[in-house]
């Protein structure tokens, strides 16, 4: 049986009587400790459920709908829409797989294009297999080899400026083989740097995870920017 942290507990509840408003009480019809607790249940799924659908393609923001269905299931309604749960989950499947086909499409349309005009930007270089690159700061160190294990530190993004991973805010450098385990864009880009160099690169979908992101934050085609900085490297015997 799972153990309940008492003090933790405690916390919720002066936590419920100090920030949940009276007339959320009321509408609520919060009159026992329980019904708060239920009600801060379902204030932090509320949160987390709306920055989950953030991420599913296909415009998913109808808030109000969301609830709505919530609160027939939540009460016992077993044909939603006039559908059984067979017939429910094979129309969002359908509708996910139609959106992420559109999306996808979109986004690499948009990839390619910003990659064209970043292409004629000032200190942007392109390479021969579509990995563009700029030097914020150009090392005097030695350049690591596909062999070779490098220390880096990271911050990724999408085009949109959204940051998506970042070795930087976790305090932590990444250490890393080139010759496998990572993104194609990097196996090429880092053996460019010498120890010591910060650069910008942004990475092609073919050369980053193409229609298999690792995570929903990133959209499939998506084109990738990081700014990664070479710290050390360390040569496998």
């Amino acid at each position: 049986m799972k153990k309940f942290n008492l003090l933790a507990y405690v916390a919720i509840f002066a936590m419920v009587l100090t920030s949940v408003s009276c007339d959320s009480q009321k509408s609520a019809n919060l009159k026992t400790g329980a019904d708060s607790v239920s009600f801060l249940i379902g204030s932090s799924y509320g949160k987390g459920l709306v920055a989950q659908i953030k991420t599913y393609p296909g415009g998913i923001d109808n808030v109000d709908a969301l609830i709505d269905g919530f609160v027939k299931a939540a009460k016992g309604d077993t044909l939603l829409l006039g559908m059984s749960d067979a017939e429910a989950q094979a129309y969002v499947n359908s509708y996910f797989q139609t959106a992420m086909v559109k999306e996808s499409e979109t986004t690499l349309e948009e990839g390619r294009k910003f990659l064209e005009e970043n292409k004629g930007k000032a200190g942007v270089i392109t390479t021969e297999s579509g990995l563009q690159y700029k030097v914020i700061t150009e090392g005097t160190g030695e350049k690591p080899t596909v062999q070779d294990t490098v220390i880096v530190h990271y911050t990724g993004k999408l085009l949109d400026g959204t940051k998506f991973d970042s070795s930087v805010d976790r305090g932590q450098p990444f250490r890393t083989t080139l010759d496998g385990g990572i993104i194609q864009g990097w196996s090429e880009g880092v053996p460019l740097m010498p120890k010591g160099s910060k650069y910008i690169f942004w990475i092609p979908t073919e050369l980053a995870y193409g229609m298999n992101p690792p995570s929903p934050a990133i959209k499939q085609n998506s084109v990738l920017e990081f700014e990664v900085e070479l710290l050390d490297i360390a040569k496998r015997k």
